[in-house]
């Protein structure tokens, strides 16, 4: 019996990896903002901390170049995802402490180092698992599971705790039982890839000490690319709007009518996302792959990045009519999480064609990186502006943001379509 199969079929591992890639991403950068508005902290201090935790997406790049030389994809794999576990249970009791916003963030901020970590070693595991037509059909999978891990989180353990919240009465408790319920996810996450997880021909570990020369290559080579202005301005403006609303979408759905919001209780946002929205986000996802794969990235990134930024339009429609019946909301939300979903597969896929031959895993670091950083700073400031101008104003602005990273597409230097076949 061969113990360590070198060509294991990706529908056993490519599932798994991406859902433990958004799963953590999702606490950190969605559940964190929920678990903060429910304890009282202001739009202002929710959007500033929480979009502070996108730092280590950001300069991952600079450690990104360590997965690449040392040790295996498959190794940093197993072993980030059982400190995940661990990191999580220590989240869940610091929402207990008396000075639980500093605590708790510290935590969430070791959590989103480890998922950075993750990612990286992630995403170099795909490009080198499998070849590059099963990476093109597979890219459409792998970000439907990776939004099953994220919208696992906005929906199942959102919804998890709002039903504690209504039966136990405590809020931080109810928050500490989910955070405790994701470690214990990664624990058998763990347990599966260690024995599951194929260990691909490309891969050789390097026992000898490091070549930090390696690391200056990476970055030279990257930045010395024909048209890097241009991508690297593509790179942070494409998601820059969206980076502005998704902070405040579930404190919008949460607020009362009197503060500007829906005044939607937890489990029902919950709800929202898991059903309506994770339906929408898969559909958009798989479709997107499926497009990409047939007709090429050229031909469909910009009707993509549309249906990505014209659907957060829903939110300034809702923020002026609050008393929308539910059903409608749901109908609206759904809209935008299609958008979202083919939207992004076309952007994740443009992170996958640059990232060259030599450096896979480093330049999709860094590309994502930079990515994160656009993400990064206009959350930041998102709360701040929100409650000085209100939610109307506030996703009119937001969407706004989101023209300058359209209007690049023109310009990029995407290659023309290969046909992918299995």
């Amino acid at each position: 019996m061969n113990l360590k199969p070198e060509n294991r079929n990706p529908w056993f591992y490519v599932p798994t990896t991406y859902f433990a890639e958004g799963l953590p991403y999702m606490i950190v950068n969605f559940l964190a903002v929920i678990i903060y508005k429910r304890m009282g902290v202001s739009n202002t201090d929710i959007a500033f901390w929480t979009s502070l935790l996108y730092l280590p997406w950001v300069i991952k790049m600079f450690w990104g170049p360590l997965v690449d030389i040392y040790s295996t994809k498959r190794n940093w794999i197993v072993y980030m995802q059982i400190v995940m576990a661990l990191a999580l249970f220590f989240c869940g009791f610091s929402l207990q402490v008396k000075g639980f916003l500093l605590a708790s963030t510290f935590f969430f901020m070791i959590i989103a180092f480890i998922s950075a970590t993750q990612d990286i070693a992630i995403d170099g595991f795909y490009m080198l698992s499998m070849s590059e037509s099963k990476q093109a059909f597979f890219v459409g999978i792998r970000a439907f599971f990776y939004r099953m891990g994220m919208l696992f989180t906005s929906g199942a353990l959102v919804f998890l705790a709002g039903h504690l919240e209504k039966s136990t009465g405590n809020i931080p408790l109810s928050w500490t039982i989910t955070l405790f319920t994701a470690g214990a996810i990664f624990l058998l996450l763990f347990l599966y890839h260690k024995f599951v997880l194929p260990y691909p021909d490309s891969e050789i570990i390097k026992k000898d000490k490091l070549d930090w020369r390696g690391f200056t290559d990476v970055f030279i080579s990257y930045f010395n690319r024909k048209g890097i202005l241009i991508m690297l301005a593509f790179i942070l403006l494409y998601r820059f709007g969206e980076a502005m609303l998704v902070k405040l979408t579930s404190p919008f759905l949460l607020d009362t009518i009197a503060k500007g919001g829906l005044g939607i209780e937890t489990s029902q946002v919950g709800w929202i996302y898991g059903t309506v929205g994770l339906l929408s986000l898969i559909v958009g996802g798989i479709l997107g792959g499926v497009i990409i794969s047939k007709y090429g990235l050229k031909r469909c990134i910009w009707p993509m990045a549309l249906l990505l930024n014209l659907p957060d339009l829903v939110y300034v429609y809702m923020s002026i009519h609050q008393t929308l019946p539910h059903y409608w909301v749901y109908v609206l939300i759904a809209a935008e999480q299609f958008g979202y979903g083919l939207g992004t597969t076309a952007f994740m896929f443009y992170l996958i064609e640059i990232s060259g031959t030599k450096y896979k895993t480093s330049y999709f670091a860094i590309s994502t990186g930079i990515m994160a950083l656009g993400m990064m700073l206009p959350g930041m400031v998102s709360g701040y502006l929100q409650d000085h101008v209100g939610y109307t104003t506030f996703f009119l602005t937001a969407f706004c943001f989101s023209v300058p990273g359209m209007l690049l597409i023109p310009f990029l230097n995407l290659k023309a379509h290969i046909s992918h076949k299995i």
